[in-house]
């Protein structure tokens, strides 16, 4: 990344590697800055910095509210599983996040729910 990006920009992409360095932040970064670079800062100064870093909320709540969601949405599969990810680097156990996504039984759906612990299960079992 270019040091000449704003200060907003470089706290969202140091929140951006601290939740989900080494994985989906550079996958983020890598898919997307051919096509659309807008896109990519967007995310990092609106979403990481913007929204992910504003006080009221730890993070690790918001990584719960982001489990949740993607785990509704259903088609959303590798920003659920980052979030799973960041989750447990925040100090959350499995079962917590287990939790998370069997609560969104009967806003999701079950067949949404089978599927996002499915994916969960993947990430406990590559997570470092």
């Amino acid at each position: 990344m270019e040091n000449t990006k704003s200060d907003t920009y470089q706290k969202g992409l140091a929140l951006l590697n601290h939740l989900h360095g080494g994985q989906a932040g550079e996958q983020l970064v890598n898919n997307l800055k051919d096509i659309c670079p807008d896109f990519v800062d967007m995310t990092i100064e609106w979403a990481m910095q913007g929204v992910m870093a504003r006080p009221g909320l730890d993070l690790l709540t918001r990584e719960y509210l982001l489990i949740a969601s993607c785990t509704t949405l259903g088609h959303t599969v590798p920003q659920l599983k980052a979030h799973i990810d960041a989750a447990l680097k925040l100090g959350s156990s499995k079962q917590q996040i287990v939790e998370v996504i069997l609560q969104m039984t009967f806003y999701a759906g079950g067949a949404a729910v089978s599927n996002a612990l499915a994916h969960a299960k993947e990430v406990f079992a590559n997570h470092k």
